[in-house]
Order: structure tokens, then C-alpha cells, then sequence
């Protein structure tokens, strides 16, 4: 396994908190003062802290970034780590100026290739790509997430409880 930078580090850390924070339905600033305190796990850098305060603080336009561009799928229906990679990315790419998006994209694909599926970091790729961009084309799900129509198949229409997804 290469050797990961501090930055690197953190970037992980931050993604263990967002994912640990949704797998237990708790507030991730809360799961964050808890890493922090403890002595448990390893520590928690100040670049790790930011990272998951700035997607909370900014997940509402974050995720509606990511929505646009996430062709078939919706950000709640994306796998759990994948959300994580591209929440972190995203802020990254839309609200740091100290980060170089190629290097947030970069630092995203390695987190979904190392923690998520082989589709994963194509996918990681192409919506973070694309915001740093400024394109709105959406980008196609990985395929174990995607429902495929048959060409003749017409759309159905969608239940009143159901959550739409973006096209």
C-alpha cells in the first residue's frame, strides 16, 4: 500500500466519520467531538474537522450539486461510501480555495478505489469532473446502482412516497 500524506489521512478520517455518523443516524458534529475527545481512535487533524464541518455545514448545496449530476440516481440512494467520497470532494472542489481540484478529484478516486467498488471511482471521477467543470451533464451511476429501461419501456410514473431521481 502506498504511503498516504497528512492530508490524505484526513481526508479518510473525515470520510470514517461521515459514513459512521449515517451508519448510527447521529449528527456527524457529534460523532466528530466524540473522535476528537477520545483516545480511542486515532486522532483527529484540524484539516479532518474542517472537511466534515464544511459538508455540513454546506450538504444542502452539496447534495444538490451532486443530484444534478448523478444520472439515475439520487445522492440518498448512492451507496453510503460513495455519498461520503463525493461529499468530500465536492466541498473540496466548491468551497476551499487551499485545495487544488485536481487534487480533490484525485484524493477522491483513491478513497473509492481503496473503500468502494471497481465502478466506483469512474463514477467519483466523472461527477466531481464535471462540478469542477461547471458542467451540469449528468454522469451515469455505477451499474450496480443503475436501474436500466429497455428502449420501448415507457417510464413509470412515480409513487406519491417515493423519491424521485434526477435524469
Amino acid at each position: 500500500m502506498a504511503r498516504r500524506g497528512s492530508r490524505s489521512k484526513a481526508r479518510k478520517r473525515a470520510l470514517d466519520i461521515l459514513f459512521e455518523s449515517e451508519a448510527r443516524a447521529e449528527d456527524p458534529i457529534d460523532v466528530l467531538r466524540r473522535r476528537v475527545a477520545g483516545s480511542d481512535a486515532p486522532p483527529v487533524s484540524d484539516f479532518a474537522a474542517t472537511l466534515v464541518e464544511g459538508v455540513v455545514s454546506h450538504r444542502d448545496h452539496i447534495d444538490a450539486a451532486l443530484g444534478e449530476l448523478a444520472r439515475g440516481w439520487s445522492v440518498e440512494r448512492m451507496a453510503a461510501v460513495d455519498r461520503a467520497v463525493l461529499r468530500i470532494g465536492a466541498f473540496e472542489i466548491l468551497f476551499t480555495d487551499d485545495v487544488d481540484d485536481a487534487v480533490a478529484i484525485d484524493e477522491a478516486i483513491q478513497l473509492a478505489r481503496e473503500l468502494s467498488t471497481d465502478d466506483s471511482p469512474r463514477f467519483v471521477n466523472g461527477v466531481l469532473a464535471a462540478l469542477a467543470a461547471g458542467e451540469r451533464v449528468p454522469v451515469a451511476a455505477p451499474a450496480r446502482e443503475r436501474v436500466e429501461l429497455p428502449p420501448d419501456a415507457e417510464p413509470a410514473e412515480p409513487d406519491a412516497d417515493s423519491d424521485p431521481t434526477p435524469e
